[in-house]
């Protein structure tokens, strides 16, 4: 297979040959890795060879093949972002899409069209390019083996080749995509080559309320596979007996020839609750396990259990050890219409959180996620809202351990194709009714549930953001219902077609909802709780009032709080030549147009991470319920 830079254009080519998603499990060759690393991993992070173009015409056609001179090329960090190692537009938009006023565009097969418009992305003006390319050897773990690659994140559609060989393509800019690269593996000096294109018909799904940049943003590594492999791990506790008791249900995916799992359970003294053996290949599933007096998992108490799968061979022979953490809870929306976790009223003293950091942009590390979990706990904030994508890998387990509530929001927002200037006129919403945009959307769901199932912070699924709403978002609301009967599942925008909202979200949600309204609405006999899925919106001298909200808790159990709007300011250092010193930017300041200007900047903290004098707010009326 040839790579097409067509694909750009059709909304049904959103992956080829990428591999399933898959749970978010780690692997290790034994227990003592646990601690050092794996060596099943490799790192491909660091300096890359790098080209820009401006536009895809202009883009080295044939920078993959082997014999390929690459002198001219400059080099680049990955992760980063390409428009802030120098090149490209910095651009902050929200509503609209990024080349309104330049550029007419409308999504495909919209407007009662049924069929594509050539070289809508893939022979624009606007479609700036990134060609990179990596050297690297096998060290002995992964020779004659099976090896993949990961990426963890790239903006926002991917064209990969290894050793002159085209290998794959994805879209979905905040999800992982892998690739089997075995086929063309050599022990030494393998070329890889990737191509990211800043837009493509994923652009119009992708509107999101932020900074527009593209590249290699998240980690690439390299993953060798045992020859018998846990592909996929699902984890489902179940709280019984009055809240007292568990039971535990196992299943496993596997690569390779059969296998012996061995499976252990244990608290966090170390103490072994629970054993199980099995043998199978393909799919095995262990008997459920029964266990006695648990501990819940709870924001007051994070109680984690310890799973431990180790795989062996048939001649007996390590293969690998699969450790994963889990929390019993219990998630219901009972027939008073009001949500308990774990026979408790849910309360949501929540926040809405980009990814962000004041000089790499979306580029974060592992301290980062780890200052912004103690700013929660400090600050009597209990849960987060993704907004508006899946976040990086580690956040999920951080906020497993730290006892955060997440709301796991599907990287989707299509803002800009139904509201305009600020008027709701949908008549080239995606993705709406459209046929043709159903699987794509479909595929965000899936791999949003798949690679985060096994997280007890997780207890509601969102299907996206601002999006409108259509049959193709009540097929999400669908897959969700048919493979988890565990959690919820949140969506706004079912508020403007209300013909659906017995179809799409367990909840109703609004966003600047005024106290009056939410209390007409909770006092009208309601049909679903209400959360308040974006409020008082932290711009300038903001949140004022924080007590008319924190007044509804008390008045209507129905009311089950809300997620302010937002964690942290998105602004980047800069050096200002005439105070000489690093000052921090908002939208509209990188000579932008068009552009939302300081509406970038509504965190509670700034975005060096410093708070605003609203948190003392945030911190006292949460900290009261």
């Amino acid at each position: 297979m040839q790579a097409d830079l067509k694909w750009l254009d059709d909304p049904e080519v959103f992956r080829v040959n990428q591999l399933p998603a898959h749970s978010d499990h780690h692997y290790y060759h034994d227990t003592d890795e646990l601690t050092s690393g794996s060596r099943f991993v490799k790192s491909l992070n660091g300096t890359w060879r790098f080209n820009f173009a401006k536009t895809p015409a202009e883009r080295p056609l044939d920078f993959f093949k082997t014999d390929f001179d690459s002198r001219n090329f400059d080099t680049i960090q990955v992760p980063g972002h390409i428009e802030l190692a120098g090149y490209g537009q910095i651009q902050y938009i929200n509503t609209l899409y990024p080349w309104e006023g330049q550029i007419f565009r409308r999504p495909p097969y919209t407007l009662n069209s049924d069929q594509l418009e050539a070289g809508l992305f893939s022979d624009a003006t606007d479609n700036t390019v990134g060609s990179y390319l990596k050297t690297f050897d096998l060290n002995d773990t992964f020779k004659d083996q099976r090896v993949i690659i990961q990426f963890q994140g790239v903006e926002e559609a991917l064209y990969v080749w290894l050793n002159g060989h085209f290998v794959g393509y994805a879209e979905d800019s905040f999800t992982p995509s892998e690739f089997d690269l075995t086929p063309y593996l050599q022990d030494t000096d393998n070329l890889l080559a990737v191509r990211v294109y800043k837009r493509s018909t994923a652009a119009f799904i992708e509107d999101q309320d932020m900074f527009r940049f593209s590249g290699i943003f998240r980690d690439v590594n390299l993953m060798a596979l045992p020859a018998t492999h846990i592909v996929d791990l699902d984890i489902q506790p179940v709280v019984t007996n009055d809240y007292k008791d568990g039971i535990l249900n196992v299943s496993t995916k596997l690569s390779g020839p059969a296998a012996t799992l061995e499976l252990k359970v244990t608290d966090n003294d170390g103490s072994v609750l629970a054993t199980q053996t099995q043998t199978g290949a393909d799919q095995v599933t262990f008997d459920t396990l029964s266990m006695v007096d648990i501990e819940l998992w709870s924001p007051q108490a994070p109680n984690l259990y310890n799973l431990t799968i180790d795989v062996y061979s048939a001649d007996n022979q390590l293969l690998e050890v699969v450790p994963y953490q889990f929390g019993f809870r219990q998630v219901e929306l009972r027939d008073d219409k009001v949500i308990y976790v774990n026979n408790e009223r849910l309360i949501i003293n929540g926040v809405n959180r980009h990814e962000w950091n004041a000089r790499t942009g979306r580029v974060i590390t592992i301290a980062h996620m780890q200052a912004d979990v103690q700013t929660m706990l400090d600050n009597n904030i209990n849960a987060d809202r993704t907004c508006h994508y899946p976040d990086q890998l580690p956040w999920y387990s951080l906020c497993d351990q730290a006892g955060i509530y997440l709301m796991a929001e599907n990287n989707l927002e299509s803002h800009g194709s139904w509201q305009k200037m600020g008027a709701i006129e949908p008549s080239y919403n995606v993705p709406g009714d459209n046929p043709h945009w159903l699987e794509a959307v479909l595929d965000r769901a899936r791999s949003n549930y798949e690679w985060f199932k096994n997280h007890p912070s997780i207890i509601f699924w969102s299907l996206g953001n601002e999006s409108y709403a259509g049959e193709d978002i009540a097929a999400m609301n669908a897959f969700y219902k048919e493979h988890d009967d565990s959690r919820l599942v949140h969506y706004e925008g079912v508020v403007h077609t209300p013909e659906l909202k017995d179809r799409i979200s367990d909840v109703e949600s609004r966003m600047y909802e005024t106290p009056d309204n939410i209390a007409a609405y909770l006092d009208d006999n309601p049909a679903k709780p209400f959360i308040d899925c974006e409020y008082m919106h932290d711009m300038g001298n903001s949140l004022g009032g924080m007590s008319s909200y924190n007044d509804l808790i008390d008045k209507y159990p129905m009311y089950q709080g809300g997620f302010i709007w937002d964690f942290i300011d998105q602004a980047l250092f800069v050096h200002d030549s005439i105070s000489n010193q690093e000052v921090l930017r908002y939208g509209g300041d990188f000579d932008e147009r068009h552009s939302d200007y300081e509406f970038s900047g509504d965190g509670l903290l700034f975005a060096d991470r410093t708070p605003k004098p609203a948190m003392q707010e945030v911190k006292y009326y949460y900290g009261l319920h």
